[in-house]
């Protein structure tokens, strides 16, 4: 037996005995087994640590799925935890800080994006969290790793103008339809893509849609919005009781939209154009019009003010203006 495989094997030993022992009859056993050992050539089980950190990553994607988290969010977890483990080659119960913060060097020097590296921290964070309050692992790795700083960029919010440029661009009766309900109830494209036609309440103007989390919240569209729906419901005769289907009468993709936006965007002149800059435009239109941001932060299914005051986009003529007035 190496000395290093010796040394492990009674370091655990120790930490198991050190909850049933005394520190007296500890030594003695811990003697009587170094020299026990002596006599035998074993090696640690490669085998077993990959099938005990095979269960404690089921079980923490299990307990994602309890907390209702939505299939995407689980799904990404699954993909960032899985690359750290498959890089590692450690069995998580031996994974330490020394581990994370090389890995997170490395990825760092590959180019990754600051903003990314957080997103996996916050991931790892909670990973590891998870296991250490289930007393599934000894301590947490990610306990002495803070924050990665994060150069705050600028948001931009659609113009006036921008909005203009893209209506008049717009020729498809869908097409017009979909970007006057992303501008005017500012919801998520895979909360669009998951409308059927009977969650419209035009006598009303609202929709309860499915958000993030399985979580519903009702969202509001203007009389503008409600003509071009039933402009484009008016060309319908199939039977698909999706509210968006695409040129193959199947329901849309988050991708057909986001290519639609592109394509829109390219005809209308119109830079950096996304879907979530319609959530943000209209935050920004909402606050400055003097909507609390409680309900703001309703309409957008944000469950933090933080989260919604990172989508507004402060106005600084209108800024300076009140610094004035109340200066």
């Amino acid at each position: 037996m190496s000395l290093e495989t010796k040394a492990t094997f009674l370091s655990e030993l120790e930490h198991q005995l050190s909850t049933s022992v005394t520190a007296a009859d500890m030594a003695r056993v811990l003697t009587l087994v170094s020299d026990t050992l002596q006599r035998y050539d074993l090696t640690r089980s490669a085998d077993a640590d990959d099938a005990g950190s095979y269960d404690l990553f089921e079980a923490y994607i299990s307990a994602l799925k309890i907390q209702g988290r939505s299939p995407k969010t689980i799904e990404r977890y699954r993909y960032v935890i899985g690359r750290l483990l498959e890089d590692l080659k450690t069995p998580i119960r031996s994974i330490t800080v020394y581990h994370i913060r090389s890995w997170l060097s490395r990825e760092s020097a590959r180019g990754i994006a600051d903003s990314s590296l957080e997103s996996e921290r916050l991931v790892f964070s909670g990973f590891f969290g998870w296991l250490f309050r289930e007393q599934l692992i000894d301590r947490n790795p990610m306990s002495n790793i803070g924050a990665i700083k994060i150069q705050k960029k600028v948001k931009e919010a659609y113009t006036n103008v921008d909005i203009e440029k893209l209506r008049t661009a717009c020729s498809d009766t869908r097409n017009m339809a979909i970007l006057n309900l992303l501008m005017s109830t500012g919801c998520r494209i895979s909360e669009v893509t998951q409308l059927n036609r009977t969650d419209i309440d035009f006598q009303n103007n609202e929709i309860v849609v499915l958000g993030k989390g399985n979580k519903e919240r009702t969202v509001f569209f203007d009389d503008v919005t409600a003509l071009h729906l039933h402009h484009y419901l008016a060309t319908r005769s199939d039977m698909n009781p999706a509210l968006f289907i695409n040129r193959f009468g199947k329901r849309i993709e988050p991708g057909g939209i986001r290519f639609m936006l592109k394509e829109l965007a390219r005809a209308a002149g119109v830079e950096h154009v996304h879907p979530h800059k319609f959530r943000r435009t209209l935050a920004t239109t909402l606050i400055a019009h003097g909507m609390p941001i409680q309900e703001v932060a309703a309409i957008l299914g944000h469950d933090k003010l933080d989260t919604t005051m990172r989508y507004v986009v402060l106005d600084k003529s209108a800024t300076k203006a009140s610094y004035k007035k109340y200066a």
